[in-house]
């Protein structure tokens, strides 16, 4: 199982790397940053993840 949630994290990880680069404006990368960071920190606390933030 652990290796399944490295190989999925990785996945996500790459797809994250993806969008971000591909968003020309810096507020958007600031909320997609700032939204990888709260699923880290929930992740680290066992809690769900949290809701996508609004557009």
């Amino acid at each position: 199982m652990e290796d399944e949630n490295i190989a999925l994290n990785s996945v996500l990880g790459l797809e994250l790397n993806r969008v971000f680069f591909a968003v020309r404006e810096t507020a958007n990368k600031q909320k997609i940053i700032e939204f990888a960071r709260a699923v880290l920190q929930s992740e680290r606390a066992g809690s769900a993840s949290p809701e996508q933030p609004a557009s």
